[in-house]
């Protein structure tokens, strides 16, 4: 089956006006091509391709990582120009030293000594109420059921839930 598809296909690239063009190869040895805009044969325009051949040919033995971030961002148009050599190794280095840099943090903080965690808690907050806020019962002596009120001042009333029965028996 294989063999008749690589056969169509060689025969559709030689009837069609498409024209690859190798643009690149990563450290995996995947395969990028672009096919510039172009008609075909009916004058219909077909727009500008961007092709990655894999080294691995069966679907079932690619996994993730296999195309490098920068080709793959080059694939679905996020980045105009194709990557280079040295930007890959560049990024590369840059994964390395970032998980690096994660162990170190992560082995620093996992065991933070006595000292050190009393000095990051803060001090526990005194809190001070003044005024008619803080007395629990502003202006009474028992808290009443029923509102209160002398025509210029309002007292509400407290509430008390009853003994788990509910009113409606």
């Amino acid at each position: 089956m294989g063999s008749f598809r690589s056969v169509f296909r060689a025969l559709w690239s030689s009837l069609s006006k498409e024209v690859r063009e190798h643009v690149g190869t990563d450290q995996h040895g995947n395969k990028y091509y672009y096919v510039p805009e172009y008609k075909n044969w009916r004058g219909q325009t077909i727009r500008e391709k961007r092709i990655v051949e894999a080294a691995n040919k069966k679907e079932v033995d690619y996994e993730v990582g296999d195309i490098p971030t920068e080709w793959e961002a080059w694939i679905r148009r996020t980045r105009k120009t194709p990557p280079t050599v040295e930007e890959i190794l560049k990024n590369e280095r840059y994964k390395e030293e970032m998980k690096i840099k994660g162990k170190d943090f992560y082995e620093k903080e996992r065991l933070p000594s006595k000292e050190t965690s009393e000095e990051l808690l803060a001090p526990p907050v005194q809190t001070q109420i003044k005024g008619h806020a803080s007395a629990p019962y502003f202006g009474k002596q028992e808290p009443s059921v029923a509102p209160s009120s002398t025509g210029k001042t309002f007292q509400p009333g407290a509430w008390m839930p009853h003994d788990g029965k509910s009113h409606d028996q």
